[in-house]
């Protein structure tokens, strides 16, 4: 019975280190939403130290894939240099697979570096 309530107990307090982990199994084997898990918690400092190079390294894995919310971070660190410079046009393309997946958030982003370019 002790041992039940230790455990119960201990499981709130381990969580984020725990869901960390199987996320971080899934993203080594491919998968673009436990990559993008991974770079939130490296960029968050969730369960893990935070660390804004491994988090820009798992949100480009995922964003290789097409996930909109890690193309959205990619190109947000890219903007904030938080990770080594893109090529020339990457950041709208990647605030373009975001925006095309709903994300208001990079539209408008977008739109603006888009405007800012035309001005002489």
């Amino acid at each position: 019975m002790l041992a039940a309530c230790l455990l119960l107990l201990c499981i709130p307090l381990c969580y984020q280190a725990f869901h960390f982990h199987v996320a971080q199994a899934y993203a080594r084997l491919g998968y673009p939403h436990a990559q993008h898990i991974v770079g939130q918690r490296y960029l968050q400092g969730a369960g893990v130290e935070k660390n804004e190079k491994l988090a820009m390294h798992w949100f480009r894995q995922a964003a290789g894939q097409g996930h909109p919310h890690s193309s959205f971070n990619l190109a947000l660190g890219a903007l904030s240099n938080m990770t080594a410079a893109l090529e020339e046009r990457e950041v709208e393309k990647l605030l373009g697979v975001a925006a095309a997946h709903g994300l208001r958030e990079a539209q408008e982003l977008l739109e603006n570096i888009l405007k800012s370019r035309k001005l002489p």
